[in-house]
This record gives C-alpha cells, structure tokens and sequence, in this order.
C-alpha cells in the first residue's frame, strides 16, 4: 500500500506542477523554505496553510489524499490510481 502511496503522491505532484504551472508554494511558505512536494505529504494543515492559491484551487477539483485517506480507499477498493 505505502509503494501504491508514493506512486500516487509523485503522480498528483506532477499534474499539480502543470496544472499551477509551477505555482505551488505561497509566498509565506518561500520565506520558510516549504518544498512543494511536501504539501501533498505532510500534515493537510501545513499544505493549506503554505499552497498557493492555484493549489488550492487544483485540490478543489483533485483533492489530496492524506496517506490514511489513501488507505481507507486502498483497503476498501474504491481507489483510482489517477491522480
């Protein structure tokens, strides 16, 4: 499931990158240094908290799966494997 996981996390970060057009972190997150693929990985506080607007506007329409999020579908077999 974890490898599923990854897959998944690495797949949405690439469709968010063209999607934004590069546009992920916000300006307060730059001035802490938050790595935009650590949004689609860490706490779903701290990914809205420094997403741009175009970020969040892309999970608006694909929402981000929180690893357990991810499990819960995985388990259940209600998982599409497109991010």
């Amino acid at each position: 499931m974890r490898s599923e996981y990854e897959r998944h996390v690495d797949a949405a970060y690439d469709k968010a990158l063209e999607a934004t057009g590069g546009v992920l972190v916000n300006k307060e997150g730059r001035a802490a240094h938050i790595d935009g693929y650590d949004l689609f990985t860490g706490p779903v506080i701290k990914a809205y908290r420094f997403a741009s607007e175009e970020l969040v506007d892309y999970w608006g329409h694909h929402p981000r799966l929180s690893m357990a999020e991810f499990e819960t579908q995985w388990v259940e077999g209600n998982l599409e494997m497109t991010a």
